[in-house]
């Protein structure tokens, strides 16, 4: 049916407050479906189909149709760069991206960064006008300076204790990261009626908890 999101959500912990909001915005969502194997999850009760994906393969999915929107947070739509609208802040899953190193840290000629984000760490230092080596990394991003693999790296901080705990500190902060509400450029269009519907659901939602949290 037209009039049916499929809404491509990532697991874990953005899944967790994504639902609660959609919650208190008066959908019908499940509180456990996190919980469940299933890939493919019907809430007909509001007309929705969850995608369950990872986090990273949200706005791929988005743009290319398989989902009408999706939620995800801001440093995958950074790195990813996908063709989609951007559609509300949703203000949850707050962190940030930042340059992270051991206190010490002194410049260097070219030094070498590691991260699982190359672009938005590429372009940031071209942006700051420095020449760095990124190094790909997918896991423990942490342990690249202390085993001198990397001077410093490019990451999310939330609370900042592993980063703490391992003896490194933060240097500059990038941008601060929320999840955001996207959309399929094409479902925007066909879909208009059901995704504004639910922007404004959610929008009012959206201001209380900012409100809440001043």
């Amino acid at each position: 049916m037209q009039d049916i999101l499929k809404v491509a959500m990532p697991k874990g912990r953005i899944y967790k407050q994504a639902s609660k909001l959609f919650r208190e915005a008066g959908l019908h969502i499940p509180e456990d479906m996190d919980e469940s194997r299933k890939l493919i999850i019907q809430i007909p009760e509001a007309r929705m189909e969850f995608i369950m994906a990872k986090p990273v393969d949200v706005p791929t999915y988005v743009e290319y149709g398989a989902a009408d929107i999706g939620v995800v947070g801001k440093d995958v739509l950074m790195e990813e760069n996908r063709d989609v609208y951007e559609l509300l802040d949703l203000g949850i899953a707050r962190c940030r991206m930042s340059v992270i190193g051991l206190p010490d840290w002194r410049p260097v000629l070219n030094p070498r960064v590691a991260t699982k984000y190359p672009n938005v760490a590429s372009q940031y230092f071209r942006e700051q006008g420095q020449q760095v080596e990124v190094i790909k990394l997918n896991g423990s991003i942490e342990l690249a300076p202390l085993i001198g693999l990397a001077d410093r790296i490019v990451d999310m901080v939330e609370t900042g204790s592993t980063i703490r705990e391992n003896g490194l500190m933060e240097h500059e902060q990038i941008f601060a990261i929320t999840s955001r509400l996207i959309a399929n450029r094409v479902s925007y269009r066909m879909k208009s009626e059901a995704i504004q519907a639910l922007c404004d659901r959610l929008q009012p939602v959206i201001a209380a908890v900012a409100s809440a949290s001043k």
